[in-house]
């Protein structure tokens, strides 16, 4: 036994000790408020310790270090997994999904995360409970399954059905952790039973080591060496979405399951489905609750995007839009990347208070201030990259600046304009002491300020310097005489006959209209034709100050903080204030329509700014929809072949290698080690021949002309799904897989258009820059060896007698032969690569870490030079040779994947070989 595990078990030995007030029960119905329900036991942790992780040297980087939470609340949580008969009985006509099952009482499984939480939303209504899950829109697939969740969010202080939290999880599994009295490999026949066939204890939850894997609520975070008191998860997914799997299943040999796993073979997202993952419910909400970012940091809060890139994009018409905005909470800078279909919140994390943000014309940089419109007094103004460090950060050396604006001179010239006062301008006096200045700033510097004029006109200037505005209590303008500029001749004006209004903006646009924001007042309500609250509506004067316009705020909520977008026409921000007051979303306000769209989520958010950067595919007039075309990544779609379709569109035209396959393939091959002409790695997670030959056919041969090599992987012991299941879950749930389905993969016209817009994207998306610069190749540095620990025990992710049944694995034997065939008639030549795995699988009768029977192995190794010698443009590449290869454990990663130095040692062969096939 390793080690770090006989460490985890002893602060287990501590965290699941059964001392007083932390057993499975509750025997006072005014202590627990609900005093039962159906299926579930109340939990009664009473401030225990639960050890999450492990500090195994060995293990996974998510798992480790061991990090101790503290539960000092009850919840319920259900004596086993959700079986098929509950979830049909209660899904069927809200959703429409029923699953296939052969007995009522097994798991419900071959759900995604959406599915399981839909399932707990819908047993709360039906129980009278809230809804513990909100979202704005929901996506499913043909079959019914929920694919994603627009505007997701998890509450926890919401006492309704949910799924278990991690730490939830770990406390009542290691309190029930019998791997001989679950099923597994070694006793399941590779298949499901009825839940808690085998006895547990009275009250005790069954099931948690084995059956199937369980879905917990947690986004997967990292750990730290500390205490968390509530501890919740991570505020989101990362860049990669990924969500957390807890337990063993079916398929799961005993020595590779263990209580501080968090995963799976593959990556895990919220779309995953697999016929081993299902769920139990828990119920409770959750006091002070606890995020913990990547950083370390704990949050109370957490700021949710909202809006998909892909529907931000289809409002605006770019890839490159990028949203700023105040955490009140933290008094931190925010923001949220449109760029990428994979979107997170990044908090600027300093001892700065921060106000105002203004981003910069490029995109690249942030302005703000430390002082507050409408309230006097001096202001510091700072300039920032627009990054996860915030990094570079400059101060102006005044005395005072508040209320920052970039604006671009005629001359070419970047500056901020600021004001010396952004207090209340009602005062004529008051007002006038103050002043306007601009100060220019390149290369990361400040030069020297230059004061404009008297007067704090701190919500913008005109392009062609006629117009400045201001609106701190009132509406106020600068406005120059025909023939002068505002430094020139120019007269001080009263707008909006004097009313109270605030929070102006003067549009970036040319068009010189101010948009702002008033109290309900006689003006404006004569304009709308309607009574109307405070800032309920958002009002749009043009350059003389008359009304030419006005956008409702949706129903229950007013505005705040409104502002023009930059680079973005008749596009506007704000945030919306909810009953109580409280700054819940940051909205996008389209002002040709009067639409709004939700972007982001929390509990204070303040002064949003919005830049949108122009592109080649938002100047261009493209006739495809840009909501769709090359939109082949959603939040936490494939993270792995999705981030790759961008790239082989915008380098097909001069391909000659492609390389497709699984995770093997995804690691074993280095696309910049081929000398034989450009190359892609367009391997997937995960992956059999359908995905290869869908690829191949619809994409691959009909767009690559210079095409002379395609390189496949021959993983047989991933041949075990039962039709084309890859392709309808990881490839045609996603719109531009689709969008390319319904236009013939652009075979009959479209194909320029469609690359065009692919490089765009890729060109403009600095979150694809690594995978452009490897080419698709995943490199793995870290290598661990062939064995995971000194006293090798051989994992088992399959059992080896899934392939007694024939029927899969020969389905993708003829797939190949059909790939090999076309690209003969196409004269390009196929490499089939057989990848190493561990030599211990040869003291097994499995083929590898899949499973499969050896024997049957080498009868597909044998069926496999069959087809080569019927086709001459065929090769094997036998790497493997049953573990008799060598490849030493310094270039393994783990028992079925090469490290980067593994890979680029079976890239050299690969090239080498096509050096003498050509």
């Amino acid at each position: 036994m390793r080690l770090g595990l006989l460490i985890l078990f002893a602060i287990l030995l501590y965290a699941c000790s059964n001392s007083d007030g932390t057993g499975l029960s509750c025997d006072s119905s005014e202590k627990c408020g609900i005093e039962s329900l159906p299926g579930m036991v109340r939990v009664s942790p009473q401030d225990t310790l639960v050890a999450l992780g492990t500090n195994d040297a060995l293990a996974k980087f998510e798992e480790r270090p061991s990090m101790l939470v503290n539960i000092n609340y009850d919840f319920f949580i259900g004596l086993h997994e959700v079986t098929c008969g509950e979830f049909n009985g209660l899904m069927k006509d809200v959703t429409g999904l029923s699953l296939e099952c052969e007995g009522e009482n097994l798991p419900a499984a071959n759900l995604t995360y959406f599915d399981a939480v839909l399932f707990a939303n819908a047993r709360s209504k039906a129980e009278g409970f809230d809804t513990v899950y909100t979202y704005s829109a929901s996506v499913f697939d043909g079959d019914n399954h929920c694919t994603d969740l627009d505007g997701f969010a998890y509450n926890p202080e919401v006492n309704g059905f949910r799924l278990p939290t991690e730490a939830e999880w770990m406390y009542v599994a290691c309190r029930n952790w019998n791997l001989d009295s679950n099923w597994t490999a070694g006793n399941s026949g590779n298949t499901t039973h009825e839940v808690c066939s085998f006895a547990v204890g009275e009250n005790a939850p069954c099931d948690m080591a084995g059956n199937v894997k369980e879905w917990v609520n947690d986004w997967l975070g990292i750990f730290r060496d500390t205490l968390v008191t509530n501890y919740i998860g991570a505020p989101d997914g990362g860049a990669l979405g990924q969500r957390i799997l807890k337990g063993g299943s079916y398929r799961n040999e005993v020595g590779s399951i263990y209580l501080h796993s968090r995963g799976d073979v593959y990556t895990v997202t919220s779309s995953m489905m697999a016929n081993y993952v299902g769920f139990r419910l828990a119920f409770g909400k959750i006091p002070d609750a606890i995020w913990m970012n990547s950083d370390g940091t704990v949050e109370t809060s957490r700021v949710v995007p909202i809006a998909k890139a892909s529907k931000v994009r289809s409002v605006t018409g770019s890839f490159r839009t990028k949203l700023v905005f105040r955490n009140d909470l933290t008094g931190n800078l925010a923001f949220i990347d449109y760029s990428s279909g994979l979107l997170s919140t990044v908090e600027i994390d300093d001892s700065l208070d921060a106000y105002h943000p203004d981003i910069s014309p490029d995109g690249r940089r942030v302005a703000f201030c430390t002082g507050l419109e409408g309230v006097s007094g001096k202001s510091a103004l700072y300039v920032r990259d627009l990054n996860a460090e915030g990094s570079n950060l400059v101060q102006l050396d005044v005395k005072s600046a508040a209320i920052p604006r970039w604006r671009v001179l005629e001359s070419g010239d970047t500056v901020i304009v600021y004001v010396t006062d952004a207090g209340n301008n009602k005062d004529e006096s008051s007002f006038k002491s103050a002043s306007t200045w601009q100060v220019k700033f390149a290369d990361g510097k400040f030069g020297t300020p230059e004061k404009l004029f008297d007067g704090a006109f701190h919500d913008g200037i005109s392009e062609d310097n006629t117009l400045a505005v201001t609106g701190a209590r009132l509406l106020r303008a600068r406005v120059a005489k025909a023939g002068s500029t505002l430094n020139g001749n120019a007269e001080d004006e009263l707008w909006y006959n004097g009313e109270q209004a605030c929070n102006a903006s003067l549009a970036k646009d040319g068009s010189k209209r101010t948009l702002f924001l008033d109290f309900g007042t006689s003006t404006g309500r004569r304009f709308v034709g309607k009574d109307y609250g405070t800032h309920e509506r958002i009002l749009i004067a043009d350059s003389t100050g008359k009304l030419k316009g006005s956008v409702a705020a949706p129903a229950g909520y007013s505005f705040d903080h409104s502002e023009w977008a930059v680079g973005g026409r008749n596009l506007a921000v704000a945030t919306l204030s909810n009953s109580e007051g409280v700054h819940e979303k940051i909205v996008l306000v389209n002002l040709s329509d009067s639409s709004v769209t939700d972007l982001a989520y929390g509990d204070e958010l303040w002064h949003p700014a919005l830049w949108v950067g122009e592109t080649a595919a938002s100047s261009e007039n493209y006739s495809l929809n840009l909501d769709s075309a090359g939109v082949y990544i959603e939040n936490d779609s494939d993270p792995l072949l999705s981030h790759k379709m961008n790239l082989f569109w915008s380098y097909a035209d001069s391909l000659k290698v492609v390389a497709l396959g699984s995770s093997r393939m995804s690691m074993g091959f280095n696309a910049l080690g081929i000398t034989n002409g450009p190359a892609i790695n367009l391997a997937s997670i995960p992956s059999d021949m359908d995905i290869s030959l869908y690829l191949a056919k619809n994409y691959i041969f009909n767009h690559c002309g210079q095409l002379e090599f395609i390189v496949v992987g021959l993983d047989f012991d991933l041949w075990s799904e039962a039709g084309s299941v890859n392709i309808a879950r990881n490839l045609l749930s996603f719109r531009g897989y689709l969008y390319d389905v319904d236009h013939n993969f652009w075979t009959d016209y479209g194909a320029d258009e469609i690359k065009s817009i692919n490089r765009t994207i890729l060109e403009e998306n600095e979150f694809f820059r690594p995978v452009q610069r490897s080419m698709g190749w995943v490199e793995v540095n870290e290598g661990y060896s062939w064995e995971s620990d000194g006293e090798y025990e051989s994992p088992f992710v399959d059992d080896s007698i899934w392939s007694d049944n024939p029927d899969s694995y020969m389905r993708n034997m003829i797939e190949l032969e059909e790939l090999v065939e076309i690209a003969a008639n196409k004269g390009v030549h196929v490499i089939g690569v057989i990848f190493p795995q561990s030599p211990y699988y040869k003291q097994t009768g499995a083929y590898g870490r899949h499973g499969m029977r050896r024997s049957h192995a080498e009868q597909l190794m044998e069926e496999v030079k069959r087809i080569g010698n019927r086709h001459p443009n065929f090769t094997v590449m036998d790497e493997n040779k049953m573990g008799d290869h060598d490849y030493p454990d310094s270039l393994a990663y783990d028992y079925d994947h090469l490290n980067a130095d593994g890979g680029k040692v079976l890239t050299a062969r690969i090239d080498s070989l096509m050096r003498t096939l050509k």
